[in-house]
């Protein structure tokens, strides 16, 4: 046991930092690197090896690349739809629709959110969302369905993190994405129900139609992880619910409002993505140029970074005459959170090469699987929340799981993806932009931090029990 505390007190030392002493995640992640080089230079895991300390860079470089060439494009793609007002211009277009508040949620927090969401995350949909939620209801109302419609979404940057995760779990990504599909499902009718219910919807037959809705939305992230992968499952699954919500308006109305010219971004990068992916797919040619390293390896061509520069280029010609490229508010939103995911990168990578996850693997490895699965809910929940990322959070738990065999199969990995992801979209970063765009009081930002850690338990009870059933139908429960 004091072999174990020792090997895990760097992850200790950075959660404690971040809920206890409230440090940026970023000088929590700092010295999480520093603690465990120095245990691993005191002897407290394998001895310390030149051949080791390769993999460990050469694996930690690759994964960051993976992951900074998508965050960097996606930041800039986030900054120049808000200097073009795009958010705004889709806010507006939702209120044109004119829907009762049961199919205005269900169209928002299952449709428009998730898509937004997918295509760029960092929160982006927010910027859409919040205004027209609290014009749509209370303020107090507004802001929790927001938050709920935020929590649903763990597909984020084109389905980055699963990529990421599927790499630290030794799994192909479209493995990762259908399993982790099928744990997040009923996560996705229950914190969609929160928001109706916070709506006071209280009727049966928007009940129903919300179960239809998201058993359509769950069916779609599965589909398309399964046959193109998670990628693009998040986009497609939030564009087949926003479809069936503008079939139905113009059943209705005999008329559809027209998507808003200034929000053309959005649709430019849909078409970018659907188009690439058919042509990787029909063809292979993302599989030409692959970059492997020790444990992982890294396929620039198939990266969604791709379509994102592709469409932030376009868009940095056509703003030209607004005053150039944004290189500056690029540099100062991109260097902490590229700096903190790259802490968590090397902390995962040595912790993994450099023997500290072996006594938890032992640990884990006595657990049986219905007890197992609340314990990997409990610790990714955890990590996304303290992280505020799900790349941060399955970073931290994911080798641990990994190491434990293929006897449990995907399952536990896809618990770890699912929890991490949906408690980062809970977290104190996502608050923080909630109550900045609703200019929040002091009173209102406690009871919404309140509510969100309520979310971010709730969802760790529903990833916990989906596993067992699934381990169970899986055979890997007795």
């Amino acid at each position: 046991m004091d072999s174990l505390l020792l090997q895990m007190s760097p992850i200790g030392l950075v959660i404690a930092l971040i809920l206890v002493v409230r440090r940026p995640p970023v000088q929590a992640a700092l010295a999480g690197v520093a603690g465990v080089f120095l245990l691993w230079g005191l002897g407290a895991a394998a001895p310390l090896s030149g051949a080791v300390t390769a993999a460990i860079l050469q694996d930690t470089t690759i994964l960051f690349l993976s992951t900074a060439c998508v965050i960097v494009p996606g930041l800039a793609f986030v900054i120049l739809v808000e200097r073009g007002g795009a958010p705004q211009a889709i806010g507006a277009w939702v209120k044109e629709l004119g829907w009762a508040p049961p199919a205005q949620i269900t169209f928002i927090v299952l449709g428009l959110a998730p898509l937004l969401e997918a295509m760029t995350g960092f929160g982006v949909s927010l910027i859409a969302t919040v205004p027209l939620l609290m014009s749509l209801f209370s303020r107090q109302a507004g802001m929790k369905i927001a938050l709920a419609g935020m929590v649903v979404m763990p597909w984020g940057t084109l389905g980055l993190a699963t990529v990421i995760g599927a790499q630290l779990a030794h799994l192909p990504a479209q493995t990762l994405g259908t399993h982790s599909a099928l744990i997040s499902a009923p996560v996705f009718l229950c914190l969609a129900g929160v928001a109706m219910w916070q709506a006071g919807i209280r009727r049966v037959m928007p009940w129903l139609g919300l179960v239809l809705v998201s058993a359509l939305f769950s069916s779609v992230l599965f589909a398309i992880n399964r046959w193109v992968g998670p990628e693009v499952s998040g986009v497609l699954a939030g564009l087949a619910v926003a479809c069936v919500g503008l079939g139905i308006s113009l059943l209705q109305r005999g008329t559809l409002v027209r998507w808003p010219r200034a929000a053309w971004p959005y649709l430019a990068l849909l078409g970018v993505i659907v188009a690439s992916r058919g042509v990787f797919v029909l063809s292979g040619w993302d599989g030409l140029w692959v970059i492997r390293g020790e444990h992982v390896s890294w396929k620039p061509l198939a990266s969604p970074g791709l379509a994102l520069l592709m469409v932030t280029m376009l868009m940095s010609v056509r703003q030209a005459a607004a005053g150039g490229f944004p290189w500056r508010t690029l540099y100062n939103r991109a260097r902490f959170s590229v700096a903190t995911i790259f802490l968590f990168l090397l902390l995962s990578q040595v912790m993994v090469n450099a023997g500290f996850l072996v006594e938890a693997q032992r640990t884990l490895q006595s657990l049986s699987g219905i007890s197992l699965a609340p314990v990997v809910a409990l610790l990714a929940g955890l990590a996304g929340y303290v992280t505020g990322s799900n790349v941060g959070g399955n970073t931290l738990v994911m080798p641990s799981i990994a190491a434990l065999g293929a006897g449990y199969g995907p399952w536990l990995a896809a618990m770890v993806n699912s929890a991490a992801g949906h408690g980062a979209l809970g977290s104190l970063s996502i608050l923080s932009l909630i109550t900045g765009l609703a200019g929040a009081n002091r009173e209102e930002e406690h009871g919404l931090i309140r509510f969100a850690f309520a979310l971010v338990l709730l969802n760790m009870l529903i990833v916990a029990a989906t596993g067992i059933v699934l381990l169970y139908l899986a055979g890997g429960v007795s």
